[in-house]
């Protein structure tokens, strides 16, 4: 591995410049349209900081379901309930250094949306 550059005068432990990286965000949820308003807010934050930008890219919905039965004591017509929930997931790339990750995501998220990040070198 290279050793990282220091600047002169600064003391040490200070990069010069830090290597891009590749930041991978994970948004989950089950309301599509507060998942798409996040990804959009997400993907416009990044381009008006001239990044790269891959995505966003939809993942296949999971379904959960699962049928009860209506009646709690087995008897009677045998009448059943579907409940079910679909899992929303969006994949967005960006290619950056790691000081720009503040500026991109300064905005709220909102209740319901889960996200992961996950970080590699270039």
């Amino acid at each position: 591995m290279a050793e990282p550059s220091y600047e002169k005068g600064k003391g040490k432990g200070i990069e010069a410049e830090s290597k891009p990286q590749k930041i991978r965000f994970t948004l989950t949820s089950t309301k599509l349209e507060v998942l798409e308003s996040m990804t959009s807010k997400l993907v416009a934050s990044a381009k008006k900081e001239n990044l790269t930008v891959v995505g966003p890219v939809r993942h296949p919905t999971k379904i959960l379901r699962i049928t009860v039965r209506r009646s709690p004591c087995g008897n009677g017509t045998q009448t059943f309930d579907r409940f079910e929930m679909r899992i929303h997931k969006r994949v967005v790339n960006l290619i950056c250094p790691a000081e720009y990750i503040k500026k991109v995501t300064d905005f709220t998220i909102e209740p319901g949306v889960e996200v992961e990040l996950h970080f590699t070198d270039v």
